[in-house]
């Protein structure tokens, strides 16, 4: 069980060197054919790779994301795992050049063919306090 939780845990680490591609297809490419993103820079609910992949290329991409996790924590249920926690991105801003974004997040992986894939993630921003 504690060598699947490791593997579980390298996957944010993977999403987020896939981010610093700053390609929106290997981001995607992390994702089910039908995963669910709720993301953190906009409200609405993304379903499956074509509006995922929108969202990173128009979104979230173009700002450069470099992204850390702050606290993580992975649990293994049945055929899913899960981890979440906080995160932190430095993120190219109109208004302060490179800004600081903290967020919780939620990532839900299930195994499929030869590889995790997230089906579920929401990421809101960290409220203060």
């Amino acid at each position: 069980m504690s060598s699947i939780i490791k593997d579980v845990e390298k996957q944010l680490d993977r999403w987020f060197a896939a981010l610093k591609t700053g390609d929106p297809a290997q981001v995607t490419a992390l994702y089910a054919r039908d995963a669910i993103l709720l993301s953190t820079l906009k409200g609405d609910v993304k379903k499956g790779h074509r509006k995922i992949r929108g969202y990173f290329e128009r979104e979230f991409l173009p700002k450069h994301p470099v992204g850390t996790a702050v606290e993580a924590y992975t649990r293994v249920l049945g055929g899913v795992a899960v981890n979440s926690g906080l995160y932190s991105f430095k993120i190219d801003s109109k208004d302060e050049g490179r800004a600081t974004v903290e967020a919780r997040y939620t990532f839900v992986y299930q195994w499929t063919e030869n590889d995790w894939k997230i089906v579920e993630h929401h990421s809101s921003l960290n409220p203060e306090g």
